[in-house]
């Protein structure tokens, strides 16, 4: 019942092209043809990167003056939602919205459809939640040092699910694996929402995701906090540990952000960054933040850009320092 609140509360410089966008003076608004913008999520509906979507789509429509409407295209690491965005139309009229694996994928994956820094350029980033790790009550597994007990037994069979290869829970999952010399077997679903399911009935033992989904299970019993992937002792969940406090530095969370094909003229990129802060400055998009324990990372196109810039590299290290494939 707590989740499904919190999931209504939300429901309510790079190479070119990316290092090229330069502030601009302000003209008059751009103006669209009278038909709905397309906003691509390559998640399924349900998690957090696609109720924030819908959220500040709704809102952004209000400021266009034209429909905003959310295309779920999942799949393939998100692959597939994002190669379909850098292959529309440069017309202002398609955005996709990204998330930690468009950075991830930079590396990870081999012979990608489409470049990353070449084919899209960036419009804003929205949002960010802090990642817990946590364990069906089943496995009898609630800190690290019961997983690292566990996984010296013979017959250890543990595993771990993640929003899909590449992403976010996936990297953070092989990171203590490594950290720990532990065997444990990733299992990919395609979102947080399936992986999530089956955390709750018991068919993996393990898996990092958003707080804001996690927190009504944790407090209900059923699931398990193992620690918060944090830096520090999250304010939103201050008596649960942290996985550095238990000898395992890790820091993991979601973002997400909007692009659009590179070739969009930059007085519509321009605009639609007006726009995507406006919405985040509304009334409904930060009280819903504020619910589902969201932070605004609301900013400007260069900033994203430079942001995306420092992710790749900061997951690059990560992937061959782990030796992390896209099958792992």
């Amino acid at each position: 019942m707590q989740r499904r609140h919190t999931l209504q509360a939300l429901g309510a410089t790079l190479l070119a092209p990316l290092g090229t966008l330069t502030a601009r003076a302000q003209g008059p608004a751009p103006v669209w043809p009278a038909r709905p913008l397309k906003l691509i999520v390559p998640f399924p509906p349900g998690g957090t990167t696609d109720l924030v979507a819908r959220l500040v789509a709704a809102q952004m429509a209000s400021g266009l003056g034209q429909p905003v409407v959310v295309d779920n295209k999942p799949g393939a690491g998100t692959v597939i939602g994002v190669d379909a965005g850098a292959k529309a139309a440069p017309d202002g009229l398609t955005l996709t919205c990204v998330a930690n694996s468009f950075c991830v994928n930079q590396t990870l994956v081999k012979n990608l459809p489409y470049d990353g820094l070449r084919d899209l350029r960036p419009v804003g980033l929205m949002g960010q939640s802090e990642h817990v790790l946590a364990s069906h009550p089943g496995s009898g597994l609630r800190t690290l040092a019961d997983l690292r007990a566990a996984a010296q037994k013979p017959s250890a069979r543990l595993s771990y699910a993640s929003f899909g290869s590449g992403t976010s829970a996936h990297l953070a999952g092989e990171m203590l694996r490594e950290q720990m010399g532990i065997e444990l077997t990733h299992i990919p679903y395609k979102g947080q929402a399936p992986a999530l399911n089956d955390l709750l009935g018991g068919q993996v033992t393990l898996m990092f995701g958003n707080w804001p989904e996690f927190r009504g299970h944790v407090q209900s019993g059923k699931l398990v906090a193992v620690g918060m992937a944090t830096a520090k002792r999250s304010a939103l969940a201050p008596d649960i540990p942290t996985l550095a406090e238990q000898g395992v530095a890790i820091e993991s969370n979601s973002w997400n952000g909007l692009l659009v094909p590179a070739a969009t003229p930059d007085a519509l990129v321009q605009r639609l960054n007006t726009e995507l802060r406006r919405a985040l400055d509304t009334a409904a998009v930060r009280e819903a933040f504020a619910k589902g324990g969201i932070s605004s990372l609301a900013g400007t196109p260069e900033q994203f850009g430079a942001f995306i810039q420092s992710e790749i590299s900061r997951y690059a290290q990560v992937i061959r320092s782990a030796r992390i494939s896209a099958d792992s």
